[in-house]
C-alpha cells in the first residue's frame, strides 16, 4: 500500500514539472530587422582625378640691364600691370655720365673722320700733278676709312648708352600679375638681380603627375584624349571654366612612375593665381546601364567582395560580387546583382543565407560624381 503511495506522488511530481516547463518555454525570436535598398541602374559617367597646381601661362623674371641703386619701385606689388609699364627705378646718374662720355667720343671721332676727307680732297689732285707721292695719298686714304670706322663705332656706343639709360627705368615685358618685390629700394642690383616676377594667368595652367598607364590609355583612347578637365578647387567648388589638356612632358619619371602634364584653363577676371591647390577631373568612359548600389552594401572580405540579397518572403542571401569603381557615395558592381534586386544596407553582420529578415527600406542614396583612379 505504500508502496503505491510513493509511486501515485511520484506521478504527480512528474506531471507537475512538465505542466511548468511548458508554461516557462519561450516563444521562437522575431526575424532580425534590417535596412535595405534597391539596386540604381543607369548610364554612369566615369571619373579619373589627378591632382596639381597651377601654374602661370607665361612667368617673367623681371632682371635689371644694368648696375646701379634702386631708387623706387612704381607698382602696387599683387597687382596687374600691363606690358610696358614702369615697375621699377634704377639710379641713372652714372649711365647718364656714360653717354656724355660716348657722345663726346663720337664728336671726337666725327671731327677726325671731317679731316680725313679734307686731306684725301687735297692729296688727290696733288697726286695726280706728281706733287706728292702716291704713298701718301694711301696714307690718307686709310686715315679716312679708319675716321669713318672709329666714328661707326662711337655711334654705336652713344645708342648703347641711350639703351642703358631707357634700362634705368625697369619695364614689365608682359601683361600679367606683378608678384611681392624680392629687392628693395637702396638695395645696389645687376642683371642677375631677380627685382621681382610676372604671370600672365589667363589662361592659366595646371600640373599634375598622369600615371604611365593612364598616359599610354590616354594616347590610345580619343575619348580619355579630347575629354574636357574640369577644376576642383581646394574649398571643393568648382571653377565654371572648362579646360583640356595642353601637353605631357618629355619623359616618365622613373622613381614615381608618372608624367607630367599640363591642362589649360581660361582665367577671366584673373581669379586663379599660381601655386594654388587644384584637382583635375574628367570622364574618361560612360558604362551602359551600370549598377550602383552604396558602399555601405558592399562587404569587402579578404580576396572578394559580399553583398546581402533580400529576395521573396524576405528571404537574406549572401552573394559574392565583382565590384568596379567607386563613384561618390556610391560602388559600381560588375558582375553579381540585377536592377530591382534589394540590397541590405544595415545589419549585415546579423544576417546569413536562408535566414528571413525584416527589411526597411532606406531613403534613397545620392548620386556621385567622383570616381576612383
Amino acid at each position: 500500500m505504500k508502496r503505491c503511495a510513493v509511486v501515485f506522488l511520484s506521478i504527480l511530481s512528474l506531471g507537475a514539472v512538465a505542466c511548468d516547463k511548458t508554461e516557462t518555454a519561450k516563444p521562437p525570436a522575431p526575424p532580425p530587422a534590417v535596412v535595405v535598398t534597391t539596386v540604381i541602374q543607369r548610364d554612369q559617367p566615369i571619373y579619373q582625378e589627378w591632382i596639381g597646381t597651377t601654374e602661370g601661362d607665361v612667368n617673367a623674371e623681371i632682371r635689371p640691364r644694368v648696375d646701379g641703386y634702386l631708387l623706387r619701385r612704381v607698382y602696387a606689388e599683387g597687382s596687374f600691370v600691363h606690358q610696358g609699364d614702369v615697375l621699377f627705378e634704377i639710379d641713372a646718374r652714372q649711365v647718364e655720365a656714360q653717354l656724355q662720355q660716348a657722345e663726346a667720343n663720337l664728336a671726337q671721332a666725327q671731327s677726325g673722320l671731317t679731316k680725313a676727307d679734307r686731306d684725301v680732297t687735297r692729296f688727290e689732285p696733288l697726286a695726280a700733278q706728281k706733287a706728292i707721292s702716291q704713298q701718301e695719298l694711301d696714307d690718307a686714304r686709310s686715315a679716312q676709312s679708319a675716321s669713318r670706322a672709329t666714328v661707326g663705332a662711337s655711334r654705336a656706343a652713344v645708342e648703347q648708352a641711350r639703351l642703358n639709360l631707357s634700362w634705368t627705368h625697369v619695364t614689365s615685358p608682359i601683361s600679367g600679375i606683378a608678384g611681392i618685390a624680392q629687392a628693395q629700394v637702396g638695395n645696389l642690383v645687376n642683371p642677375q638681380t631677380v627685382l621681382a616676377t610676372v604671370s600672365r594667368v589667363d589662361p592659366i595652367r595646371v600640373l599634375y603627375q598622369m600615371s604611365e598607364q593612364e598616359y599610354l590609355q590616354f594616347q590610345n583612347d580619343p575619348a580619355m584624349r579630347n575629354a574636357p578637365l574640369d577644376l576642383i578647387l581646394s574649398d571643393g567648388s568648382t571653377f565654371p571654366e572648362k579646360g583640356r589638356v595642353l601637353l605631357s612632358g618629355r619623359d616618365v619619371d622613373v622613381k614615381t612612375g608618372t608624367i607630367a602634364t599640363i591642362g589649360i584653363f581660361p582665367n577671366p577676371g584673373n581669379r586663379l593665381r599660381p601655386g594654388q591647390y587644384a584637382k583635375i577631373r574628367a570622364v574618361t568612359q560612360i558604362r551602359r546601364g551600370a549598377i550602383l548600389v552604396p558602399q555601405r552594401a558592399v562587404n569587402q572580405m579578404q580576396g572578394g567582395f559580399q553583398v546581402a540579397v533580400v529576395g521573396d518572403g524576405n528571404v537574406a542571401r549572401i552573394r559574392s560580387v565583382q565590384a568596379g569603381p567607386q563613384i561618390g557615395s556610391l560602388w559600381l558592381i560588375d558582375q553579381g546583382l540585377k536592377p530591382g534586386e534589394r540590397v541590405v544596407v544595415e545589419g549585415f553582420a546579423r544576417v546569413k543565407t536562408g535566414m528571413t529578415v525584416a527589411p526597411g527600406e532606406a531613403p534613397a542614396p545620392a548620386s556621385g560624381t567622383a570616381g576612383t583612379r
